[in-house]
């Protein structure tokens, strides 16, 4: 699926925007882990939120990696081969990941839960302030 560039004249400074557009359709390939992202409603005690949800079964808290890199929250799994065991059929590897998703500006990650091996981040969407600035005409004769 091809994407037209944002290169319209009533679109200025958008490189930054087409450049991550063109970083996550490379990276969106890759479908492991699976990973589910949700819109949780605004409550009394929380603000509209995201959830993303990963499946990361066999995964240890020790295991897995949580960070905010600039603009991107990159999950990283690590898993270490068991030397000691010795397996008739090996059908679950021990594998590595990584899964970045870039985050609006402004975006805060709120706290992430393993249950069950299922990996969930909550993401907190800011209130988008309405900004309205007068621009004052120099009059140049």
């Amino acid at each position: 699926m091809s994407r037209p560039p944002l290169n319209s004249p009533f679109m200025l400074g958008f490189d930054e925007i087409e450049r991550a557009l063109d970083r996550v359709a490379r990276t969106a390939s890759d479908g492991y882990p699976p990973y589910n992202i949700e819109r949780l409603p605004r409550s009394d005690e929380a603000p509209e939120r995201l959830r993303i949800t990963l499946a990361v079964a066999g995964f240890t808290r020790d295991h897995l990696d949580v960070s905010l890199e600039e603009n991107q929250l990159v999950i990283r799994g690590r898993q270490t081969e068991e030397r000691e065991r010795h397996f008739l059929h090996r059908g679950i590897a021990a594998r590595q990941f990584q899964r970045a998703f870039l985050l609006a500006e402004g975006m805060q990650v709120l706290g992430a839960d393993l249950v069950n091996g299922l990996l969930s981040i909550d993401l907190a969407r800011p209130e988008p302030e309405r900004v309205i600035k007068k621009i004052e005409i120099a009059a140049r004769d």
